[in-house]
């Protein structure tokens, strides 16, 4: 069974900085493709960053610069890294898994149950 298991979340300042992990168990982790989705009150959930398995990265032009996603293949971990935060940051964010359970397995999607993240002074 695939379990991800997020924490992290919380209040923080503008400005101020914030960092999000997520622990992967029944996956092969270091073969995956690892993102962060966060999604607001009324809005649809998004892409904010992703890291593949060589460790290139991606992110939104709303994130650029500010947040860094990270990938730690021995613990099985990913981590987002949110500096310079800002109100608009504010959102459920959600880690997300696309690989495989065992060798031979179809590649599927995979999502953590959401940590709250609150921008406010």
């Amino acid at each position: 069974q695939v379990q991800l298991v997020e924490s992290g979340g919380g209040l923080v300042q503008p400005g101020g900085s914030l960092s999000v992990s997520c622990a992967a168990s029944g996956i092969i982790f270091d073969t995956s493709r690892l993102s962060w989705f966060r999604q607001a009150p009324g809005k649809q959930r998004g892409l904010v960053a992703s890291i593949t398995s060589g460790g290139g990265t991606n992110y939104i032009g709303a994130v650029e610069g500010r947040f860094t996603i990270s990938r730690d293949n021995a613990k099985n971990t990913v981590y987002l890294q949110m500096d310079g935060v800002k109100p608009e940051d504010t959102a459920v964010y959600y880690c997300h898994l696309r690989g495989r359970r065992y060798f031979g397995d179809k590649i599927s999607d995979y999502w953590g149950q959401g940590t709250q993240v609150t921008v406010s002074s």
